[in-house]
This record gives structure tokens, C-alpha cells and sequence, in this order.
């Protein structure tokens, strides 16, 4: 089963490190520069660099479970995506971060289901025996305030997906060098949603406040 990883890396060396060598060299010489980070779901299904159709060097990406983003904790924890972000921003120093999230995301349906349950029960679950998903996805908690949980119908995860990119967004806030940057005009925050099972890409329109379809473009959307 892994002999096709092996395969497919023979070919991307054959693609970069065939007859012109020079495409890596130069991304050796110069360093990474990439003027886009993106933060995303670890879902197999959503590959940023295959949807966005990219070549090396040109994304800088974050991926963990529901594309979340914790708040701003400056202490001594292990903050992995937030040092991630730091260096995108701080260091590479990025124009554009987009936080992308999915349809059928799995973290963000087991939040619906932990929430779900306490709407219904009045009472928290019996907590599973995973060690870290469940305070991970808890990060967008905040989020479900705004979904109709004793009313639950299906298309509301996709709701509760939307909300969750609203909630990492306002979390970016919370980090002042993040802030300072986007009130020097240095950084752009996007918040996009990726419907896998229609092939389309929507986004936040902070104007609108909503979510819009961006592609296929269409006026009604």
C-alpha cells in the first residue's frame, strides 16, 4: 500500500529534478516566500496545494483536525498552530491567511453530536476514550451558540462548518501582532468553506456577513 507514495515521489522528481533542476535551486537559494498561508482541515480529502492547484513554495499551510485556530495563550503550553501562525506571520511574513474549512468535516460533526446531546440530555456525554480530539474541537464551542441544536436537521452541520471558520477567524483577532498587521494594510484575512460533495468554493463576505459562493461564480449565490 505504500509503494504508491514511493512511485508518486519518483514522478514529482522527475517533474522538479529532471532536465531543469533549477526551479528547486532557486527555492534553496532564496529561502521560502510564500505571500499565502492557509489553514486547513488534516481531512485526506481536502489537500489545499491539489484544490488551489499550487506548485512548492507557493502555500505556506497549517493543517489539524477542523482547521481550528485556539485563541491567543501566550504561556508555556505547546501551541503548535498558534507558533505555526506566528512564524507565517511574524517571520514570512504573509499578505494573506485563509482559513479553510469543509463540508462532512469529522471534527466538527463529533462537536455537533457532543453539543447535540447536551441540548437534549441536559447533561455532557460519557467523554470517548480519545486523549485530545474532544478539548481540541472544543476550541469551536463558541461557535454553537448560534446553531438550532433541539431542532437539529442534517444541512445544519454544514452551518455549524461555516461557524466554526467565523469562530477561528475572531480567534486570529485576539493576536495583537495579527492585528497590527492587518491595520497596516500587510495582512488579509479570508474565511473559506470548500463544498466537496458540489466541487464549489465559498467565502465570507464580511460586507454581507455571510457566506457566497465564489466558485462556480453565479449572481444568485
Amino acid at each position: 500500500m505504500i509503494t504508491p507514495l514511493i512511485d508518486g515521489f519518483q514522478q514529482f522528481r522527475d517533474d522538479f529534478f529532471g532536465e531543469d533542476k533549477s526551479f528547486f535551486s532557486r527555492l534553496v537559494q532564496r529561502g521560502q516566500k510564500p505571500k499565502i498561508m492557509v489553514i486547513s482541515c488534516a481531512d485526506s480529502r481536502v489537500d489545499p496545494a491539489i484544490l488551489f492547484g499550487t506548485r512548492p513554495g507557493e502555500l505556506f499551510m497549517v493543517r489539524n483536525v477542523a482547521n481550528l485556530i485556539p485563541p491567543y495563550a501566550p504561556d508555556a503550553g505547546l501551541h503548535g498552530v498558534s507558533a505555526a501562525i506566528e512564524f507565517g506571520v511574524r517571520d514570512l511574513m504573509v499578505e494573506h491567511l485563509v482559513v479553510l474549512g469543509h463540508a462532512f468535516c469529522g471534527g466538527i460533526q463529533a462537536l455537533c453530536t457532543h453539543h447535540r446531546h447536551l441540548a437534549e440530555k441536559g447533561e455532557v456525554p460519557e467523554t470517548s476514550n480519545r486523549e485530545f480530539i474532544h478539548s481540541w474541537i472544543n476550541i469551536a464551542s463558541p461557535a454553537m451558540a448560534t446553531i438550532d441544536l433541539k431542532n437539529w436537521q442534517d444541512s445544519f452541520q454544514h452551518d455549524a462548518e461555516q461557524a466554526a471558520i467565523r469562530n477561528s477567524m475572531q480567534n486570529l483577532n485576539s493576536f495583537p501582532w495579527i492585528i497590527e498587521a492587518i491595520e497596516a494594510g500587510k495582512l488579509q484575512i479570508h474565511g473559506w468553506w470548500f463544498d466537496m460533495e458540489n466541487g464549489a468554493l465559498w467565502g465570507l463576505d464580511k460586507e454581507q456577513d455571510k457566506f457566497v459562493r465564489l466558485v462556480p461564480k453565479t449572481d444568485k449565490a
